[in-house]
Parts: C-alpha cells; sequence; structure tokens
C-alpha cells in the first residue's frame, strides 16, 4: 500500500524534479560543472594505479587488473553516494517537509537517482576502458543487470536506515564517513581476493571466503568483475557452498526492506524534528 502511494503521479512529478534540481545544483557554478562527476573517480582510479599497480604491483596475476579496479571504484563510489546522499536527504529537505504533505521515502529515492544517475556517467566511462583495453562486450554483460539492482537495493535500503537516523543523531555523518573508508579497504577493490589466499595460505583462503560470504559489496564487486572484465576474478558461486552462497543476496533484500520498514515507522515524525 505505502509503495502504491509513493508512486503515485503528484509523487512521480515531485521525484522527477527533486532529481533534477539535485543534479543541477550539485555543480552550479563549477567551472567544469558535469564533467566533475566524471572526473573524480578518474583522478582516484589514476592514484590507486600508480600506487598499487604500477609500483607494488597488485592484480599482476589477474587479466585486465586496471580495468577491474575501476570499475570497483565507481560501484563504490555509488554505494558511498547513494548512503551518504540518502543519509542527509531528509535534514537537508527540512523546509519541504513542513510545507507539503507526500510521501517521505521520495526524498531518500530522489538522493539515490541522483547518485545512479551519476554512476551512468562512469559507467560509460568504463565501458570505454573495457574496449581500449581489449575487454569486448558479450553476453555476460547482460548479468551486470542483476547485480546493479542488488546493489541499489542493498545501498538503499542502508539509506533509509541512515536517513531515519540521521534525524535525530547528526553525530552519524562522521561516524559513517570511517565505516564507509573501513569498508573500503576490506572490500576487495585496489586489490583482488585472489591476492589475500595467495599470501596468507589456507587462513587467507578463509578470510577471503568469509569476506565474500559476508560482505555483500565484496559479492558485487567481485560478480560484477567476473561477467564484465575476466573470469579469472573468482564469485563467492566458485568458493562458497549453496546455500551459504545466497547469503549476500539474501541479505541484502533483507537490508532494503529493514530500512524500509524503519523509515516508514519513524517518517510520521520527521517534519517535527528537522
Amino acid at each position: 500500500m505505502i509503495i502504491k502511494e509513493i508512486f503515485t503521479k503528484k509523487n512521480r512529478l515531485l521525484l522527477k524534479a527533486m532529481v533534477s534540481t539535485d543534479f543541477k545544483l550539485r555543480y552550479q557554478q563549477s567551472v567544469l560543472g558535469y564533467i566533475w562527476s566524471v572526473l573524480k573517480p578518474l583522478m582516484l582510479f589514476a592514484i590507486m594505479y600508480v600506487v598499487f599497480i604500477r609500483f607494488l604491483r597488485f592484480g599482476a596475476d589477474v587479466p585486465h587488473f586496471a580495468v577491474a579496479l575501476l570499475l570497483g571504484i565507481i560501484m563504490w563510489n555509488f554505494f558511498n553516494e547513494t548512503t551518504t546522499g540518502g543519509m542527509m536527504s531528509i535534514v537537508g529537505h527540512g523546509d519541504l517537509l513542513r510545507k507539503i504533505y507526500f510521501q517521505k521515502h521520495i526524498v531518500v529515492i530522489a538522493s539515490s537517482m541522483s547518485a545512479l544517475i551519476n554512476f551512468g556517467f562512469n559507467f560509460i566511462v568504463v565501458i570505454l576502458f573495457c574496449m581500449l583495453n581489449g575487454v569486448m562486450p558479450t553476453a555476460s554483460w547482460l548479468l551486470i543487470v542483476p547485480i546493479l539492482i542488488e546493489e541499489y537495493l542493498l545501498a538503499l535500503g542502508i539509506a533509509f536506515f541512515l536517513a531515519a537516523v540521521y534525524v535525530n543523531l547528526r553525530d552519524l555523518n562522521p561516524i559513517w564517513e570511517v565505516v564507509m573508508q573501513a569498508g573500503f579497504y576490506g572490500t576487495p577493490i585496489i586489490y583482488p581476493i585472489s591476492m589475500i589466499s595467495s599470501r596468507a595460505g589456507e587462513w587467507g583462503l578463509l578470510i577471503a571466503k568469509l569476506d565474500l560470504a559476508l560482505n555483500p559489496m565484496a559479492q558485487i564487486v567481485q560478480d560484477a568483475r567476473h561477467v564484465m572484465i575476466a573470469p579469472e576474478n573468482p564469485t563467492i558461486w566458485e568458493w562458497v557452498k549453496f546455500p551459504v552462497s545466497l547469503w549476500p543476496v539474501v541479505f541484502s533484500f533483507l537490508v532494503f526492506l529493514g530500512g524500509f520498514h524503519y523509515f516508514t515507522v519513524k517518517s510520521k515524525h520527521f517534519a517535527e524534528l528537522v
């Protein structure tokens, strides 16, 4: 019933207006404008490439790891942007919440849609890099769609939860920044997950399997690299037995449902608190 109310004609028009406004304001008065949405991940990629691939030789045994690094960075940035932007979206639209009545979920969804548009621009760059490095499109590329849906639902569920908590706890922002920084290094983005097992023996293999099984973003990044870049990138489906291998996917959906429910309960009092 709530989902049906969210996507009424009135709310769809409001969602469209909010997404358009948010995306325009993001780079307002910036010299390069929307180009920054592509330049920022590329600049981070350039630094990571020089330090970790050229000097430290990470991923030397994995085909096209430079492209895999870029793909991992933009997928993590999308997750980071969706959760962080969603967390602050309700507080940032306090005036609007006090003036008109609408489903508060629209505010968080609009923030996530802006992040999704940003991701779309960056994903085009990844495709160009793939082709320049000899990674040509195949039928397996279509499998990126359910992987991205899983990531979007995971990020949106967390964004709903963070947005509801942030209304009462403004200290959540710096806490979440630390969590995201730790998550970035705990997820196989700047290094191939095979490096853990090869350098730490049996214990490393166990850690790698646990990371894939318990960290949904690790599973999402590895699956994306496997279907788009090279099959040498191991996936949870290869390393962990069924039905344990389903856990990251199930967990992502549970996070979405739990975050949506928590936000729905708390949203009744947002206008009084922001």
